[in-house]
């Protein structure tokens, strides 16, 4: 069964709507194992895909053979949609963080064919054009996190920032240690042994990918 409650995608979408929107597009859903990839670099994909469980991170590997990850996508979100929605080559690849279910839907069904007497096809527009709104200012998040020359300042960045988000000083980021390398385009030993001394001068606890923090020494 698919859970749409908390999805972006069809938001403002009645049950009715949504199992006629389903049909047309040719739902499709597949359980992926950690690290599977769902879409490569390169391809073209007329689908836009929903993380039903689990999670995917939208990476990119250089010619070197360097990974980065570009964002999280948590479950009840989307990916790929501006690729399927414009039919471009896919710049990045879109990889299982953990074992994640995801289905599919055609845009070329959905969005690039008339259906005039259909409830869902403007709201779904306009529902795709505010999630590739927040997911410009997510990319944005990732070029400032990344902007501090040191490995500190990249991650006092990023993890006020979660915090922020969070509401709380106590919160959990969703990547484990190599994903925020990863993530903030640093050395996984650099990380690891800035966390330990940013522990040690009482900046911060963290247990996995779970941290506190507490006032910034003066």
């Amino acid at each position: 069964m698919v859970k749409t409650e908390k999805t972006p995608l069809f938001r403002g979408i009645g049950e009715t709507a949504l199992a006629e929107m389903f049909t047309c597009g040719g739902a499709r859903c597949k359980t992926y194992a950690k690290g599977e990839v769902l879409l490569r670099a390169g391809c073209i994909t007329r689908e836009v895909g929903v993380v039903q469980a689990g999670g995917v991170n939208i990476e990119n590997i250089d010619l070197w053979g360097n990974r980065s990850i570009l964002s999280h996508v948590p479950a009840g979100q989307v990916f790929a949609e501006t690729y399927a929605f414009c039919g471009e080559p896919m710049m990045v690849d879109v990889v299982a963080a953990e074992e994640t279910e995801a289905f599919f839907l055609n845009m070329d069904v959905l969005i690039h064919t008339p259906h005039p007497d259909s409830e869902w096809q403007p709201v779904l527009v306009q529902n795709l054009l505010n999630i590739s709104l927040h997911k410009n200012l997510a990319l944005s998040e990732r070029i400032f996190c990344t902007a501090p020359k040191t490995v500190r300042g990249r991650l006092l960045l990023y993890l006020s920032n979660q915090a922020a988000k969070a509401g709380s000083k106590s919160f959990r980021i969703p990547f484990d240690r190599q994903g925020l390398a990863d993530y903030l385009n640093l050395d996984r030993s650099a990380l690891s042994k800035e966390l330990g001394k940013m522990r040690d001068e009482g900046i911060l606890e963290t247990t996995k990918n779970e941290f506190t923090l507490h006032e910034l020494p003066e």
